[in-house]
């Protein structure tokens, strides 16, 4: 039966393919189908790891010393009960019989199911049984796992590859990590469907920067889509239609190949000088996550990188930094394939939706959109910050490198941040090292505070970035990775829109340089609002650089300014939009 689910639009284009639905929890387990006839031979490796687990249960049990809690001698019955519950393992045994999934994943797959029942319970006391059932499954894995090499899911979608062409695979997933979309990216899927996530999300960002098709905040969609059903998303209204018509499918096909037509005529701008109708020159710089997106960046016409995310280096790492000789090297790989045109790197911007998996001393305050992240959290580890500050200054021989600095919004944290970099230099220059000593420093400015006392950013750093994701969730009180305010997350909130246009002016004002680095300077729809601002500095993802230069080549500053200071003079919904669409047309 043939449906449509309604989410948030985050990508244009069209995608047609067949369903790969990947539970949260099996994120990280291993992933294969069987051979056929091994079903039962993968049924007693499952059954063997559940027997196994019982017995370390009974041993532990029954060695408890008699001063034991009765606490404990509860909690270990509570865990044998739940072993011996058949819920846990009929399912899994049905997957592995009639699907061939691997004891692992079939084991991953019913727990997301019994936890999602245990969710809906409205005792609080029964709820929170669901960390027990979580608890025994992952011993139970534990012992799967014992003696074999741990596949990652990347590692397991290589492997569908083999079977699959995967342009024809659409993910579908209750909600995918920053660092498990990182696999994603040499990987080349048809598609991405979450239930969670808005128009910032990092799956969000991610699918952008992949160039391909998502519709996130598509709620429900993980337990209504089933494996292999055949999906189209279709990007520019975010809908996924689940088991097409024949004719509806029919017709978006025609549509995805109008659309890839569209994409090859937009090559023939790469080489195309960036300048508008009235001769203002613009210039688009590239966002990046990693040294080997550099190439791709400068091929693709940037002038420059205008937002290095450092953050990616210390993601999936099982615990492990990375050292100040490996930030080094992958520092001055980013800067040298840009052959001397600048690279901006920020440093660490970890927290919120953007967690490391170490340990940290600041619990749930660190996954806080206002806990301790970005600057803040650097500050709190000076060693750390250090370590980074010396690896930037190393590479600054080998190009043209700045170092920006997230979510500073006081002046101490400014005078700390450079008393730092300053050690560093001292350090360096005691060490006989070689670095650039004027090497500039600048501000991502995302925090309304920060907008709101500019003169303090003016007086004392080299450059202005706006990171316009985090500004409009702060001005808007919104945590953007939460599903649940998704839909407030709004660039053309009246004030969202002046403060944008305050820091542009301001900026301009003093001759301090002034980019905006936010996914706004990606949005094809937003590139004539900023240009009326006065910007005339974007960095965005290298695979949206082309379709911002088609709209700055098509647009006239001047005429876009008295057009768009109707559209800040605007309060009502309807007249915003009104303005926007003038503007636009």
């Amino acid at each position: 039966m043939s449906f449509t689910l309604h989410g948030i639009p985050v990508t244009n284009g069209i995608a047609i393919g067949r369903a790969l639905r990947i539970a949260p929890s099996a994120m990280d387990v291993k992933h294969y189908l069987i051979s056929e006839g091994n079903e039962q031979v993968e049924q007693k490796r499952l059954l063997d790891a559940f027997q196994i687990v019982r017995q370390e249960l009974k041993t532990l049990r029954a060695g408890l010393p008699e001063a034991a809690p009765e606490e404990m001698a509860a909690f270990l019955d509570v865990h044998g009960m739940i072993l011996a519950d058949p819920t846990l393992t009929e399912k899994p045994l049905e997957l592995i019989q009639e699907k061939r999934y691997n004891a692992e994943w079939a084991l991953a797959t019913q727990l997301e199911n019994v936890l999602e029942q245990f969710a809906e319970i409205e005792d609080a006391y029964l709820r929170e049984r669901a960390a027990d059932i979580r608890q025994v499954v992952e011993r139970v894995m534990k012992v799967l796992h014992l003696g074999e090499d741990h596949q990652t899911i990347g590692a397991f979608y290589k492997t569908v590859s083999e079977n699959r062409e995967l342009s024809e695979v659409i993910v579908v997933a209750h909600d995918i990590s920053p660092p498990d979309m990182l696999r994603f990216k040499e990987l080349a899927f048809g598609g991405f469907v979450t239930d969670l996530g808005g128009k910032t999300s990092h799956t969000a960002i991610v699918a952008r920067s992949l160039d391909i098709p998502a519709a996130v905040g598509v709620r429900s969609a993980s337990e209504l889509i089933r494996q292999d059903d055949w999906l189209i998303i279709d990007g520019d209204r975010g809908i996924v239609i689940v088991d097409p018509s024949p004719f509806i499918l029919e017709e978006y096909r025609h549509l995805q190949s109008a659309r890839k037509l569209e994409k090859k005529k937009l090559l023939r701008l790469k080489h195309t000088p960036t300048v508008t109708l009235d001769g203002q020159h613009i210039d688009l710089m590239a966002n990046v996550e990693m040294p080997d997106d550099a190439p791709m960046a400068l091929d693709s016409g940037a002038v420059g990188i205008g937002l290095f995310r450092s953050e990616f280096l210390f993601m999936n790492r099982q615990g492990q930094m990375p050292d100040e000789e490996e930030q080094f090297w992958a520092y001055r790989k980013t800067a040298e394939a840009m052959k001397g045109l600048p690279v901006s790197i920020r440093t660490i911007d970890i927290g919120a939706d953007k967690p490391l998996d170490v340990k940290d001393n600041g619990g749930a305050n660190y996954l806080s959109p206002l806990g301790l992240r970005a600057i803040r959290w650097s500050l709190s580890e000076p060693e750390m910050f250090l370590i980074q500050i010396r690896a930037i200054l190393r590479a600054s021989v080998f190009g043209k490198i700045k170092i920006l600095i997230p979510m500073l919004a006081h002046a101490q944290e400014i005078d700390q941040t450079l008393e730092l970099i300053q050690t560093a230099k001292n350090q360096l220059e005691a060490e006989s090292i070689s670095f650039d000593p004027g090497i500039q420093v600048g501000a991502m400015i995302e925090i309304p505070a920060a907008a709101l006392a500019l003169p303090l950013f003016i007086r004392r750093l080299d450059f202005l970035s706006i990171g316009t994701n985090d500004l409009i969730q702060y001005t808007l009180a919104i945590d953007r990775a939460d599903n649940a305010v998704a839909h407030l997350y709004d660039p053309l909130h009246p004030a969202v829109l002046r403060l944008i246009a305050s820091i542009i002016r301001d900026a301009k004002n003093a001759q301090m340089p002034v980019s905006v680095c936010g996914e706004m300077a990606g949005d094809a729809s937003m590139t004539r609002v900023l240009l009326g601002m006065g910007l005339t500095d974007f960095s965005l993802h290298f695979k949206q650089l082309l379709s911002v230069k088609q709209e700055i080549l098509r647009s006239d500053t001047q005429q876009l300014k008295s057009a768009v200071d109707s559209l800040l003079s605007a309060i009502e919904p309807e007249d915003i939009q009104a303005a926007f669409q003038k503007i636009n047309a």
